[in-house]
């Protein structure tokens, strides 16, 4: 696995600073201008995208997100000798957006200073497919190669089409999951004036899922990297298997193009195929990284949704988090992190915590791990994620023994 994030730039980092609730959302420290309300993001801090083998000569030529990417997929591969034919290794990695800061750096040389002075690298650059190409380049992966984008379910979607890729036998091994660096002056005033960011001027109290007095989500960025592959090759060459994905989920609100659909039902049936595809059953101890993003209406439907995919009993039972209390909302690499996230809690049997929870609210009742981490002998974790357009997508994994 391979993670460049708010609170770490490699796994270790990450981790530790998930389990103790040390927060990433800070003041914006990128922008030199920027006329909006919203003052916190969830930056990435002290990247040095040569240690993790980038070359200055593409940092250069390329947008931020497929730097981060191509720094996480490289951090995976770290140590894998896959020795299989190129022809059955893929790459699966999304962006909710792309290349942003392109987009937004070319057009404003064509509007001040004429078309003629618009790089020639502006599209290689701004086009969101270009992540995964980038990585299947640097790593000889010439088979299925397939960038996912919906909006903030890509990277989850990204890792359970990869997963589904794998089990149907078109690839032995596939790097999966998600990449996003937007945030610039046009993306805070878009998202500000959909009314769906945070305006929070303390940066301990952006973003608070589930809790009372939360007003919207902190925009982050970031990548997460996942190294994907048969069981049996993995197993043949002695690597290092962290989980077992085990069910996967992908369906669609059909409802509106930023609110979810408030019964939670489609994200139910999302969470329910993931979950009946993995085996679960009762006898579980189950951890749900809840896409939490800190909205008032993304927190109560999920809640509904958790409930009626497990039954009432059972999503008491159930232990639950929202990372984003820490890292932010990554967009479209969000899922990818939180799935990193979730293998790491069934490894060390530690439920990260949803931090600044103080006030919980009436209608997100269940069991969100407040301000501190938690032990519990987890056997099963889900990961959802819930995108504009009324996109679920969730991800079952199960414990290795």
């Amino acid at each position: 696995m391979g993670i460049v994030s708010p609170v770490g730039n490699d796994i270790p980092s990450f981790w530790n600073n998930l389990v103790n609730g040390v927060s990433g959302i800070d003041f914006i420290h990128s922008l030199e201008h920027n006329d909006t309300p919203v003052k916190v993001a969830g930056e990435v801090k002290d990247f040095d995208p040569e240690k993790d083998g980038v070359a200055s000569a593409f940092s250069r030529r390329n947008d931020r997100f497929s730097i981060f990417a191509l720094a996480a997929a490289n951090q995976a591969m770290k140590g894998n000798e896959l020795n299989l034919d190129p022809s059955r290794f893929g790459v699966y990695v999304g962006s909710g957006i792309g290349g942003f800061d392109t987009n937004l750096r070319e057009s404003k040389k064509l509007f001040d200073e004429g078309a003629k002075w618009v790089s020639p690298l502006m599209i290689p650059s701004m086009i969101s497919n270009m992540a995964a190409g980038n990585i299947a380049i640097a790593h000889n992966a010439q088979g299925v190669c397939l960038p996912i984008v919906t909006a903030c379910a890509t990277g989850t979607h990204s890792i359970g089409e990869a997963y589904r890729a794998i089990k149907h036998g078109y690839a032995d091994a596939i790097l999966s999951g998600g990449s996003e660096a937007a945030i610039n002056e046009l993306a805070l005033a878009g998202f500000c004036n959909s009314k769906a960011l945070s305006k929070a001027e303390d940066p301990k109290l952006a973003s608070l899922p589930f809790d009372k007095r939360r007003q919207g989500f902190v925009i982050a960025e970031g990548a997460g990297i996942l190294l994907l592959e048969e069981y049996e090759h993995a197993k043949a060459r002695h690597a290092t298997i962290y989980a077992e994905i085990c069910g996967y989920g992908n369906t669609c609100d059909a409802f509106h193009v930023t609110a979810p659909r408030s019964d939670g039902s489609t994200a139910a049936r999302a969470i329910s195929i993931a979950l009946e595809e993995a085996h679960y059953t009762s006898d579980d101890v189950l951890y749900i990284n809840a896409h939490g993003t800190g909205t008032p209406l993304n927190d109560s439907s999920e809640t509904l949704a958790i409930k009626l995919a497990l039954g009432e009993e059972e999503a008491r039972k159930a232990h639950i988090s929202s990372t984003k209390s820490m890292t932010g909302h990554l967009l479209g690499a969000t899922g990818a992190v939180e799935i990193i996230a979730s293998v790491l809690a069934l490894r060390d049997g530690t439920v990260p915590p949803t931090i600044g929870l103080d006030d919980p609210d009436p209608e997100c009742d269940l069991n969100y791990t407040p301000k501190k981490a938690e032990k519990a002998n987890l056997t099963i974790a889900i990961s959802e994620s819930l995108g504009f357009g009324g996109h679920n997508a969730c991800v079952a994994l199960r414990k290795v023994e």
